[in-house]
């Protein structure tokens, strides 16, 4: 159910709150695209770029209490998790925080929302701000009330002080008293003390969303609305020959029909009528394509045959003497973010000015492009993050805020609402790329790695906007933009080689990237970037090795490990699962392990599990997972899970079903049937995480640590069960039929 609202109505939100300050650039070379440059002023998180205060915490007369973020809620919980840091600093109950997210006109730049980096980031300057508001909101109680700060204290939004005197929030503010610069150092809560951080409070975002109710941008409703609809080249380069408006504009309840070079869009009263347009105009249209992709069949081989710009990220040690040599090719198909929700957005162009709502991670980024394309001032554009029906990675949602954007020029004042047919999303999505990884390695005598030699083949996993040509709508247009140069991530964090770099210690290692800046199909972020592969690669070899060798898979992957947070969550993790005492209940039985700590900086994950694979069927069930994981001072226990559950199902989805197809010209997995996802009846029996409390640690970002431990825990199954090593996902009954030769 959806409720009509008016455009200043949603303009205003929540309250009257607008804020103002400067905001400072964005730096290239980082998924979040605010990182990679040395600190300034040495403040906590985002503080470093955005040090008011009042940037962050706004409180007005009555004691209300306002938290802005520039991060934006992907279903990932952030919202729950940034009021439970904000009420625990400021001492105020829950239901008196409301809550701003990313609004080019409202909150500060915080880059992308991406990289599981919005707690570090933006957590960590909320926490720190809130602290320090506390602490200033104090100081000025006590020079009102006349006594010391120290005889002072805080519960729930008043401060008390000797003789019942006490005075709210509300009365202490006033102009400017929060619009300080923020200090290095925080009077930060102990977690001794907690009262609403390291609790499960039922997450903010979730009972609309089981309801029915407005929960996503697909939802929203805006007075005077038309519905819009597109039509997309049938493939990459397609060129528009001819096309008949006029008989779509002829059609009842079609308000315009638009087209600018090769870009055309549909505008109607009812979404149904944009659609039935959409689809004539669609048969009408003639395009002119050309056979530019490979053979999908080949994939693998014709990834290591691009051109290539090869960097040597990692060289270690001397060659060892080795024993027993495992090597392989293992390889990852493009894959779809498969959005259950087709992305959409709604923008209005009046008086000159653009707003568009959008479920975009990068509100800032987005507005730019948009500008770009449009020849608009930036200043003139403005994007406000509302929830989508599906994200974890660049999918269509910056497609169709451009979409919109394109077609609300065209219809000045009205709101104007685009959401893509399901055919759309999957063949324009920007996929997350198809990858190679080739890894040697050796055990030697002594039964440690003697050597260790891995490439990886990849291109850009960073293709957001900015630049206008990041847009396919600005690819299309008659004045168009081309494609930007692609993107290599630097390293720590990478992004084809995110996580190529071994945690282990191994005495001889060397590990070389082959950026891919010309590619056949459209690629960009998706969730945890080329760290599955990569991790799921490792640990495959690292396992084949211990089996070769006759040593226990947990037992060698912990001589091998001297971080001791990533020893205490292997152990936790066998421990839980009962891995040195685990039977095989049947011949089809597999057991599986996989760790890692994502991308080298952040949470350490290992997981364990249970699989079942009779020979004949070759479909793969995961019984049983077991999960263990470190992610430094938790905010909300049941939301570290939430993430963490997520990250193994998604995982296991990639793992076992999905593939992106192509012909010679067009992609051809366009709907459910040519890309299948995990359904439920695939769903583990169960799923157990467990978390390793870290009390007063910093937060590590955790929501893309599961999936490449997860993929790894049951390539290592699928070797148990069937003593065959798998190579190339998904791991598909038929591929495992016919590598079992059954």
């Amino acid at each position: 159910m959806t409720h009509a609202v008016s455009r200043r109505s949603v303009l205003t939100g929540a309250g009257a709150l607008m804020v103002a300050f400067r905001l400072s650039g964005a730096r290239a070379q980082t998924e979040t695209g605010t990182g990679g440059s040395p600190s300034k002023r040495g403040l906590p998180g985002s503080l470093e770029d955005t040090p008011k205060i009042d940037a962050w915490i706004r409180i007005d007369a009555s004691g209300a209490v306002t938290i802005i973020t520039g991060k934006a809620e992907l279903g990932q919980g952030l919202k729950t998790a940034l009021l439970q840091v904000a009420a625990e600093e400021l001492k105020v109950s829950l239901d008196r925080l409301t809550l701003v997210t990313a609004d080019t006109a409202r909150t500060p730049n915080e880059g992308y929302t991406a990289a599981s980096h919005s707690m570090q980031d933006s957590g960590t300057a909320i926490r720190h701000a809130a602290a320090q508001a506390r602490e200033i909101l104090v100081a000025e109680a006590a020079r009102r009330l006349g006594v010391a700060a120290t005889s002072l204290q805080v519960r729930d939004g008043e401060v008390f002080g000797p003789d019942r005197k006490r005075v709210g929030y509300g009365d202490l503010v006033r102009d400017q008293l929060l619009s300080v610069d923020a200090k290095q150092t925080s009077p930060l809560t102990s977690p001794a003390d907690f009262a609403v951080m390291n609790r499960s409070v039922p997450r903010i975002d979730v009972p609309a969303k089981v309801t029915g109710g407005s929960a996503y941008v697909q939802d929203l409703r805006l007075e005077g609305m038309l519905h819009g609809r597109v039509v997309r080249p049938p493939s990459y380069g397609a060129t528009l020959r001819d096309c008949d408006l006029a008989q779509v504009e002829r059609m009842s309840g079609i308000a315009k029909v638009v087209r600018d070079g090769n870009f055309l869009g549909v505008l109607a009263d009812r979404e149904w009528t944009a659609i039935q347009g959409m689809r004539t105009l669609a048969a009408t249209t003639i395009w002119t394509e050309q056979q530019t992709l490979p053979d999908s069949a080949g994939l693998p081989a014709a990834l290591m045959d691009l051109p290539s710009e090869d960097t040597t990220i990692h060289d270690a040690g001397s060659p060892g003497k080795p024993g027993i040599v495992v090597e392989g090719i293992f390889s990852r198909p493009y894959l779809t973010h498969g959005s259950i929700g087709p992305s959409c957005a709604i923008a209005q162009f009046e008086d000159g000015k653009l707003t568009v709502w959008t479920h975009t991670q990068g509100v800032f980024f987005l507005r730019g492009a948009i500008a770009g394309m449009l020849r608009m001032a930036p200043e003139n554009v403005r994007c406000i993050h509302a929830e989508g029906a599906g994200c974890y990675g660049h999918n269509g949602a910056d497609d169709a805020a451009a979409d919109a954007a394109m077609l609300a020029l065209a219809m000045p004042g009205r709101p104007i609402r685009v959401q893509l047919m399901r055919e759309q999303e999957h063949a324009w999505d920007p996929f997350g790329p198809g990858m190679v990884v080739k890894l040697k390695a050796a055990v030697g005598a002594d039964g440690t790695i003697a050597d260790w030699h891995h490439e990886v083949w990849s291109q850009s996993h960073m293709m957001r906007p900015g630049p206008p040509g990041t847009l396919v709508a600005a690819r299309l247009k008659s004045d168009a933009f081309p494609p930007p140069p692609p993107i290599a991530l630097a390293q720590p964090e990478g992004g084809g080689d995110r996580n190529a770099i071994p945690l282990y210690a191994i005495a001889n290692s060397k590990v070389i990237s082959h950026f891919l800046p010309d590619t056949p199909l459209r690629g960009s972020s998706m969730r945890s970037l080329g760290g599955y592969l990569n991790v799921l690669s490792i640990e495959s070899v690292l396992d084949e090795l211990a089996a070769r060798s006759g040593q226990d898979p947990v037992a060698f992957r912990l001589r091998h490990t001297v971080d001791s947070r990533a020893r205490e969550v292997i152990e936790t993790a066998a421990s839980r699962f009962g891995w040195a005492a685990r039977v095989k209940a049947s011949a089809s039985t597999g057991f599986g392990f996989g760790f890692a700590r994502y991308k080298n900086l952040e949470a350490w994950c290992a997981v364990a599990v249970e699989i079942e694979l009779p020979r004949q069927s070759g479909v793969v069930r995961v019984r049983r997972v077991v999960a263990a994981v470190d992610t430094g001072q938790v905010v909300n226990p049941d939301g570290v899970r939430n993430q963490i559950e997520g990250g193994i199902l998604q995982s296991m989805s990639w793992t076992l079903f999905e593939r992106v197809t192509f012909d010679r010209t067009r992609v051809t997995s366009v709907d459910w049937s040519g890309y299948p996802i995990m359904r439920f009846d695939a769903v583990p029996e169960s799923v157990e995480v467990d978390l390793v409390d870290r009390p007063g640690d910093v937060f590590y970002g955790v929501a893309e640590a599961a999936q490449g431990p997860t993929g790894a825990a049951i390539a290592n199954a699928i070797r148990d069960a069937t003593g065959v090593r798998l190579h190339d996902l998904p791991f598909s009954p038929a591929r495992i039929r016919k590598a079992i030769g059954a």
